[in-house]
């Protein structure tokens, strides 16, 4: 198997996921002793990779229009992009690629890769694909850290094509960068319950925001507000993008959330108090078990 510490690795977009991925190999695997491996980075603006240089993140840095140069030599490469432009991507420059070399993405949106990989992807060229589970609402490589993904979770979905000792090099570099579980799944079950977990959070977060009539009404506000809508502040395109690529799986979420508003309104509405205690009841026992099933699955 091949050895993290020895591989050339390449940062396609160095915004703040790409910049947390760079700055996390560079002080969780390349400050080895012995390392002889080296980050590439790669961007559309050059005011990033200037500083990645700087910083001492990046060896090398090449602009958007010189994937030919960089791709060759990157033993592994993480394609952080939106997810059509992922598609594009990994089309575009598909003969550019190393022989041998794992590629991966950080898209929050799994089946289109699922449908579109077996047309574009090389043989000798193998694509993980996966889903960090984290994030922060700044944008930028300014905004990024090597810290961000320390006791977070990963989703990978293996797909047949995958590579056995590939596929265990990939487990031991997400869990070399700080993440501390590891949920393997396919990628309509990651789409499903990504719908459900991060994609509808983020349009009730939105419609929550959206409802004030007041815009001074957080003056009254107690952390409750703040809590429920932090992920309001929101990257529009990035997440246009994912609700519609997901928008099967999402509307039909947004459908059974209606019906449990609608539940609560219409209880509210006609001072029905056992029902209002009911729902109540229910929502809190059945949260306790959410939470439950999250901290089995870390330990």
């Amino acid at each position: 198997m091949k050895n993290l510490k020895d591989l050339t690795y390449g940062i396609v977009g160095l915004g703040i996921m790409g910049g947390s991925i760079a700055k996390a190999i560079r002080e969780r695997i390349l400050c080895r002793s012995g390392a002889e491996g080296k980050i590439y980075v790669c961007n559309r603006s050059t005011a990033c990779l200037t500083q990645a240089l700087a910083e001492g993140i990046a060896d090398k840095a090449f602009t958007s229009a010189e994937y030919e140069k960089m791709l060759p030599e990157c033993d592994f490469v993480y394609v952080c992009l939106y997810p059509q432009a992922t598609i594009d991507f990994l089309e575009k420059n598909r003969e550019f690629f190393k022989s041998g070399a794992i590629v991966t993405d950080i898209s929050g949106v799994k089946g289109i890769f699922e449908k579109s990989l077996p047309s574009i992807l090389r043989p000798d060229v193998d694509f993980i694909i996966g889903h960090p589970m984290a994030g922060g609402e700044k944008e930028g490589y300014a905004n990024s850290t090597a810290k961000m993904f320390i006791d977070h979770n990963y989703i990978l979905c293996p797909i047949e094509s995958n590579r056995p000792e590939n596929l265990e090099l990939m487990r031991n570099f997400i869990s070399e960068i700080g993440f501390t579980r590891i949920t393997e799944t396919t990628c309509d079950i990651h789409d499903y319950k990504i719908g459900f977990t991060s994609q509808l959070c983020h349009v009730i977060a939105c419609s929550l925001v959206d409802s004030a009539k007041d815009d001074q009404i957080t003056a009254f506000g107690g952390g409750s507000f703040e809590d429920l809508t932090r992920i309001a502040m929101i990257n529009a395109p990035l997440w246009t993008e994912l609700f519609v690529s997901n928008r099967e799986k999402l509307v039909e979420h947004i459908e059974n959330f209606e019906k449990q508003i609608e539940n609560f309104k219409n209880a509210i509405k006609t001072k029905d108090t056992a029902k209002l205690m009911s729902l109540m009841e229910e929502s809190r026992e059945k949260r306790i078990k959410m939470g439950s099933i999250r901290t089995v699955a870390k330990k």
